[in-house]
């Protein structure tokens, strides 16, 4: 095991919470620090694939997990009216890995939170600054505090501060997506699994949250964007009114504008993941679209994969090392995987729907098959 006294996890998300959980399970003392003032979980829903909840269950987690959310058996393709144009059974699909998960973003931060709740952290605090030499980093902090690790995790997304003071300034790149989100206090009839209903340049996907909740979210392919909150309902509704299904029973059911979360959806690649003893996971090393919803679970992954090296290497640095290694081949495919469904998502339907009837099935095990075997 690696020699290691001090680690500071930066940023209290997926990545950050199921970190502090995997390092406390293997001994290792650390601490996290959270630049928001509160535990808030942004967006709606998620959906947890098999491969990640795999993580939950090694932590102990996943049974709370699977209790506060739904199973999701299946992910439909349909036209606009509701017409099917593929379905992937998602049972079939992972296997014995487990079941597929839909949860509320605040339901799934509740149990992390639970599973990190030995590990000591600090709200309304970032990073300013980050030294280092061969041994240790020295970190300075917003509220004025210093100190010294012998490890410092970026797990705080994809406008990561450490990648930013260790690397230099990483734009994200605009995928041409926009999304807008919203949770609905209903589950209009017939959905019980994951829906995703494509239109012209925009689709809009329905999923069960559990306790008659459902995510809906509409995405727009389009140049960026600053959709004002004031009159986004209205715009919103009109954009998709073309829908059928449940498309509208779900717009129905939306009552404010400000139960809508609007957003563009970016993406991060970058040459290195690590600089001498800091290392980045999740979105800060490698968000990508939310196509394949493998982004909380590849953050899993990472945290899982960087405890256990660093409980098996001798070294920090080798350990981060074989970190990078295992981990950056898994998490570029599903960055390029999810990216390419973006493309073919917004392809023109006369062109679009034919193929997804015909080889939809099949992309969906192409995409996901990589990803059954252990992280």
């Amino acid at each position: 095991m690696a020699y290691i006294e001090r680690i500071l996890i930066v940023g209290g998300g997926i990545a950050g919470l199921t970190l502090a959980t995997a390092l406390h399970r293997r001994g290792f003392k650390a601490e996290l620090v959270e630049r928001s003032s509160s535990w808030h979980a942004t967006g709606a829903g998620i959906l947890l694939h098999a491969n990640g909840m795999s993580i939950l269950r090694a932590l102990g987690l996943g049974e709370a997990v699977e209790q506060a959310g739904a199973i999701v058996r299946h992910w439909s393709f349909c036209d606009q009216h509701g017409e099917m144009l593929c379905d992937t059974d998602l049972e079939e699909l992972w296997g014995k890995v487990g079941p597929c998960i839909g949860i509320e973003r605040p339901k799934l931060q509740k149990a992390l939170l639970s599973g990190a709740a030995a590990i000591p952290f600090r709200l309304g605090t970032s990073v300013t600054s980050l030294t280092q030499d061969e041994k240790r980093v020295s970190v300075g902090f917003s509220d004025g505090s210093t100190g010294n690790y012998d490890l410092v995790v970026g797990a705080d997304g994809i406008y990561s501060t450490v990648r930013a003071l260790v690397m230099g300034p990483v734009r994200p790149g605009y995928t041409g997506l926009m999304i807008w989100r919203t949770l609905l206090l209903i589950q209009p009839r017939g959905v019980t699994y994951f829906r995703l209903l494509l239109g012209e340049d925009c689709f809009f996907g329905i999923m069960p949250m559990g306790d008659g909740l459902t995510n809906a979210f509409g995405g727009v392919g389009m140049p960026r964007t600053h959709d004002p909150a004031q009159g986004r309902l209205e715009r919103f509704r009109k954009r998709f009114a073309g829908f059928g299904g449940q498309v509208q029973e779900c717009l129905a059911a939306i009552l404010s504008d400000e139960q809508i979360y609007c957003g563009p959806i970016e993406w991060v690649k970058l040459d290195n993941w690590r600089r001498g003893r800091v290392v980045l996971i999740g979105d800060a090393a490698h968000a990508g679209p939310p196509t394949m919803a493998e982004g909380g679970c590849m953050a899993m992954e990472d945290a899982h994969v960087l405890a256990e090296v660093l409980r098996r290497e001798e070294t920090v640095e080798s350990a981060l090392d074989r970190f990078v290694t295992r981990r950056r081949p898994r998490a570029n495919w599903v960055q390029q995987q999810s990216r390419s469904v973006v493309e073919s998502l917004l392809l023109p339907p006369a062109l679009r729907n034919p193929t997804f009837r015909e080889r939809g099935n099949q992309g969906m095990h192409d995409r996901f098959g990589p990803l059954i075997s252990e992280p």
